[in-house]
């Protein structure tokens, strides 16, 4: 997960567009906020815990001035949430500075860390880019691409480094990156939804293993690293549940194409029904087209509370029992009625199971579960943070298994050709390893995401 923000624009304000980058990127991480800044020669960077409303404010941004500057939301895959592990982190260097904002997750970081023998002030793998890059005595370009060159797993970085911005997807391209414009300046950021919110204007996506380099000069793009076997493999994961839903991957709105994941799962498994219900937010484009292709009339039924988020005020015993009340409140509409509720996926199945409890209790004499993909089976090892296999309550379990745990009426995924088809994606160029168990990489020796906690290097 992660959300990363980078923009060169000496006469404007970076560091207010960066924030209101991250702003527009916040779904991809809500557990640290940070921005860094080049001002002539000085490198200034300002990070902590929490949301990004909570880790800046006016008299902070205004203390933030500079040509250029990336910025990044965090959700920890590797490390743990805190605060030496809130980026961009600031590696400085034999060669030079470094700042840098990651989102994926390496599978070769230990290896790496080892090789490397220098001092690392993170538990976290996105260290380690910065520090091959700030290490490496070669033109910048060289040094990162002698970088990217060494990467195995998923990394989409924005970096600052000698007065330049640059940007990169790893050689699959797990994870998004948007080249935008605004006038004669230049943005790049995870989503495109973050270049409409700052008034850019979307260039193109960065392919699998481009770099991008930003500077008094103009842009210069590269592919640096190619994998012919692998040519590309960005995250099925980012189609039905990550990216928002206002956000164009690979030229497809993601909105569109979860209407039409939910249209596609009711003509494979249809249900007799009085309303279709959403699990909100992520579920509604795929409620919307289940409700389409059905003619059974749409409705919220579940009231979402859009204000509980990560939150450092944890709420007391009565309140934590009360689970996932805290977040959806049923309406008195759905007494009596025949429910389809269509959700993105299951993982666990202890909200969802919560969810159809919650509904029965309301009065609902059916709840059928219709989920947008096929079932979460494996963990991924390039960025989101899935449970453990063992967890997973898919993975050794048939439907009707499943079914019986959750409580529901019935239940029924969507096809993995089914949701292909609904991506407008060719086969053989999205990860589905979370679905499939087929990894495009090796699997790392070590899965662990504290590992480097007890020993940092």
């Amino acid at each position: 997960m992660c959300g990363v923000f980078g923009v060169y624009a000496p006469t404007r304000d970076v560091a207010r567009l960066s924030y209101f980058g991250l702003y527009a990127l916040q779904h991809r991480g809500q557990e640290s906020a940070g921005i860094a800044v080049w001002d002539e020669g000085r490198l200034t960077g300002m990070r902590d815990l929490g949301l990004v409303t909570q880790v800046f404010d006016e008299g902070k941004l205004s203390g933030l001035e500079g040509q250029l500057a990336i910025g990044h939301t965090r959700y920890s895959t590797t490390g743990s949430n805190a605060w030496e592990n809130a980026q961009p982190l600031i590696h400085h260097g034999s060669a030079r500075t470094v700042a840098l904002g990651h989102n994926g997750n390496l599978i070769n970081a230990d290896e790496l860390r080892d090789e490397l023998g220098v001092r690392l002030d993170s538990t976290s793998d996105s260290e380690v880019i910065a520090a091959l890059i700030a290490h490496d005595e070669r033109p910048l370009g060289d040094a990162i691409a002698a970088a990217m060159e060494r990467l195995e797993g998923a990394a989409t970085v924005v970096g600052i480094a000698d007065g330049r911005l640059f940007g990169f997807r790893d050689r699959h391209g797990f994870r998004p990156l948007a080249l935008g414009r605004i006038g004669d300046d230049h943005v790049i950021a995870s989503e495109s939804c973050a270049l409409d919110l700052v008034g850019a204007k979307l260039v193109r996506e960065l392919d699998p293993g481009e770099l991008v380099i930003i500077d008094e000069d103009g842009v210069r793009i590269e592919q640096t690293v190619t994998d012919e076997a692998e040519p590309s493999r960005l995250c099925i994961f980012e189609f039905f549940y990550l990216a928002r839903p206002d956000t164009r991957l690979e030229g497809v709105e993601i909105h569109g194409a979860r209407v039409r994941m939910g249209e596609r799962l009711a003509a494979e498994s249809p249900v007799d029904a009085d309303l279709v219900l959403p699990i909100p937010d992520s579920g509604t484009p795929a409620a919307i087209g289940f409700a389409r292709a059905t003619g059974i009339p749409f409705s919220e039924g579940l009231i979402k509370n859009r204000y509980v988020h990560r939150t450092f005020i944890q709420p007391e015993q009565g309140m934590r029992e009360q689970g996932i009340r805290m977040k959806f409140n049923p309406l008195d509409e759905v007494a009596g009625k025949r429910l389809v509720i269509v959700d993105d996926s299951i993982v666990r199945g202890s909200t969802t199971r919560q969810i159809v409890q919650m509904l029965v209790e309301a009065g609902a004499a059916e709840v059928h579960v219709r989920i947008s993909s096929p079932p979460v089976v494996s963990p991924c090892f390039y960025g989101i943070d899935l449970a453990d296999e063992s967890e997973m309550i898919a993975a050794h379990n048939t439907v009707e298994q499943v079914q019986a745990a959750i409580g529901a009426t019935s239940l029924a995924y969507l096809s993995l050709d089914g949701l292909q088809a609904a991506t407008q994606r060719p086969q053989g160029t999205l990860c589905r390893a979370c679905l499939t168990r087929d990894y495009p990489t090796r699997r790392p020796d070590t899965v662990d995401k504290l590992r480097f906690e007890a020993t940092p290097a």
